[in-house]
């Protein structure tokens, strides 16, 4: 799809709307017709089994024996789901699992939701001591060692065990959690790739509908709406002109004009697993000076892909994209004009988890591993550019689940 402002005007032109809406900020746009005949992406879908999460829970034991943690403590949230299937019950009342590095897990939930989980299941009423009950999982399952907290357990929850139980050791429990989420099973790559693929059907829909005089709002409608029409949940930021230079947007009223940058950042869930895209493209006829900066985005993100082999760090993705950006005059460094972000993120049941592409990180990429990529360039009071793709890392290097942005006017490729 190439883009300028004529066929912009034409595909909108030939996209009746029709009656259905969308809500953006309280605002009512109506669906184009080009989105609402998207059909499902939802046939099939390999899922993530019973079979594949005993085998988790089989290697988070085996991590907690090497790393002498004698059991994990998490709370509602992605790990949680990760282990089990189940995200609990985000609120005031401890709603825990306790996985210990021998033996079976535990479930330690408010009486009210204790038919939500199956297993070995440890109910506390109202008014009772939930962080006895965890302190008595801990003895029944023998667990020596330090007790491991998860990283989205709240401090509260902390504080009540250790005051429960003051000669316990409380360590991280990111050697479990990280050691475990950051290298992607095929079943896992696969729905990240799904993810992928509906992001992409829908701003290619949503991109069609653009029009001379549009706010960013409607824009943004319309990917919900896409996202709606292809069977899932998903949203994007929209930014135009002078804002495209803030990498997480503005809440600034924009109409889109001639000559503007449109950047449209972000994804959908698949089975809990997320995309994460970035499209920046030019509306119209582009400057010179819009053209060589796109260019130069473009030729970081190829750097950082290159430079994502097995055995690298990290940080050296992250610098190899930045020489780039700096070698062309901007920075240094992370400063602005330049990339003022880490190069990319890992991803997986979290838009951002770990692990970073980003200086001072020195951890080794292994097949397996899930990271966007995505340097950006920042001109205030100009412009901005950001190109986003995740990829993941095989043994013969990185690979990415969708096609890159060919040319500052065509945003897919």
């Amino acid at each position: 799809m190439r883009i300028h402002r004529r066929a912009f005007l034409g595909m909108a032109a030939a996209a009746p709307f029709v009656r259905a809406q969308r809500s953006q900020g309280g605002a009512q746009y109506p669906v184009p017709d080009v989105i609402r005949k998207l059909k499902p992406m939802t046939d099939g879908i390999q899922r993530i089994t019973d079979e594949d999460r005993h085998a988790r829970i089989a290697k988070a034991q085996s991590l907690m024996r090497e790393h002498k943690i004698g059991a994990l403590v998490l709370e509602s949230g992605t790990s949680m789901f990760y282990f089990t299937g189940t995200r609990g019950v985000a609120g005031d009342r401890l709603f825990a699992l306790v996985l210990p590095a021998k033996g079976d897990p535990a479930w330690v939930v408010p009486a009210a939701e204790g038919g939500r989980v199956h297993g070995d299941v440890r109910s506390w009423a109202e008014g009772g001591n939930p962080y006895q009950l965890v302190i008595q999982v801990l003895k029944d399952r023998g667990a020596s060692g330090a007790v491991g907290i998860e990283e989205r357990v709240r401090f509260a929850v902390f504080d009540g065990l250790r005051q429960e139980a003051p000669p316990l050791e409380f360590v991280s429990g990111d050697p479990v959690t990280v050691g475990c989420r950051v290298i992607k099973s095929p079943a896992e790559i696969a729905l990240l790739q799904r993810a992928n693929d509906v992001t992409i059907a829908a701003y290619k829909a949503a991109f069609s509908t653009l029009y001379d005089g549009m706010d960013q709002r409607e824009l943004s409608a319309h990917i919900d709406a896409a996202y709606a029409a292809l069977g899932f949940r998903g949203g994007a930021m929209v930014i135009f002109g002078k804002y495209t230079a803030f990498p997480h947007g503005s809440i600034q009223p924009q109409k889109l004009k001639e000559g503007d940058f449109v950047l449209v950042d972000d994804g959908c869930t698949v089975e809990g697993y997320q995309s994460d895209i970035t499209r920046t493209v030019i509306f119209g006829q582009p400057t010179a000076r819009q053209r060589q900066v796109w260019d130069l985005e473009r030729k970081a993100q190829d750097a950082a892909l290159a430079a994502a082999q097995v055995g690298a760090t990290c940080e050296s993705v992250d610098a190899a994209a930045r020489k780039v950006i700096t070698d062309a005059g901007f920075g240094p460094g992370y400063k602005v004009p330049g990339l003022p972000h880490r190069t990319g993120h890992g991803i997986g049941l979290d838009g951002h988890e770990w692990t970073y592409l980003v200086k001072g990180n020195k951890t080794r990429l292994q097949p397996g591993m899930c990271f966007s990529n995505e340097p950006t360039i920042s001109i205030y009071g100009e412009f901005g550019v950001r190109l986003e793709d995740c990829m993941y890392i095989t043994a013969s290097g990185a690979r990415m689940f969708t096609k890159q942005s060919p040319a500052i006017d065509q945003p897919f490729g």
